[in-house]
């Protein structure tokens, strides 16, 4: 998102050059801690797997585990993915070297004991981006917002009461409109862009929820009721146009089987009462008729979801 806004023109990053020193000199310490710790997510992934995971394909899976663990784990490919695009973005700001008169007004904070200074610890770095802050508020265009953003809550905000507003010592620099102190990145780009930033949360952040199994059953009954009285109905309008006789026992073919074009009054009866706990269950208006897409989308549906219970594709019996 700010990469989008900077390239765009509709904004521009400010690095102090302390910041980019500082990232360089960390740089390869932030890349180890954070391999280690892929490394060792893949390593509880693994051991899992070899403790619970069924015998076939497990050995082949593990390997592919490994080649992911070396590649992005060990040979810190992901870690110096991140790193180099963060590296890139700094470096592509506008980068502030630091006056002799900001590290004089840095130190007379420090004689003051003014934040960042008010915890008794060095925190000349800190009071330095607080001064060149504050040289950006003097030099600024008519109609430029400026925003401090920073993740060091602990010395630049005010713990006691609301760690998102800034430390008394320096909320003169916020009080203006057009100036936005933040210790979240994000909450700066939604004030200035909301509708970009509601694009990208739902781009990152929309995740569909697998249905629970009860919701899973019983989508796959109301299916089944549904194909099963489609082909209520047809045996019906086959009884009622006499291309199905009702007899009291069924014949049989020649070849010894009982014909398909006959029906017992006692399983007639049966049918009937069980259309119409069908139509009460389900209610009419959820039972047809259907056109042949109609037709097509109901099994295919009943198929999909027996699959994912278990059962072969195709499975439509009712």
């Amino acid at each position: 998102m700010l990469i989008d806004l900077i390239r765009d023109g509709e904004a521009e990053l400010v690095v102090p050059q302390q910041t980019l020193d500082e990232f360089e000199r960390n740089k390869g310490r932030i890349v180890k801690e954070t391999s280690q710790g892929i490394s060792a997510v893949f390593k509880r992934v693994s051991d899992a797997i070899r403790q619970h995971g069924g015998e076939p394909g497990r050995d082949a899976f593990l390997k592919q585990l490994g080649d992911f663990d070396y590649r992005i784990g060990k040979q810190g490919e992901y870690a110096n993915s991140n790193i180099h695009r963060i590296e890139k973005l700094l470096s592509d700001g506008q980068i502030v070297q630091t006056s002799d008169d900001v590290k004089i007004r840095a130190a007379q904070r420090a004689i003051d004991k003014l934040c960042p200074f008010h915890k008794n610890k060095n925190s000349m770095a800190d009071a330095v981006v607080v001064e060149i802050y504050r040289d950006m508020l003097v030099g600024r265009h008519e109609g430029e917002h400026l925003a401090l953003v920073t993740h060091n809550k602990h010395d630049f905000s005010d713990m006691n009461v609301d760690e998102r507003a800034p430390h008394p010592d320096i909320a003169e620099l916020f009080a203006a409109e057009g100036s936005t102190y933040a210790i979240a990145l994000g909450e700066v780009l939604y004030a200035y862009a909301p509708e970009w930033m509601e694009e990208l949360k739902w781009e990152f952040e929309y995740e569909e929820k697998p249905r629970s199994l009860s919701e899973i059953l019983e989508a796959e009954h109301l299916l089944f009721r549904q194909v099963w009285y489609n082909r209520h109905l047809n045996l019906m309008y086959r009884v009622e146009s006499g291309e199905i006789e009702v007899v009291d026992e069924l014949g049989k073919t020649e070849k010894g089987f009982y014909r398909q074009d006959q029906i017992t009054r006692g399983t007639l009866e049966a049918a009937l009462a069980a259309g119409e706990r069908a139509r009460k269950e389900v209610g009419e208006e959820n039972l047809g008729p259907w056109d042949d897409f109609e037709w097509g989308m109901l099994n295919g549906k009943l198929s999909a979801l027996r699959w994912v219970t278990g059962s072969e594709w195709d499975f439509l019996d009712t």
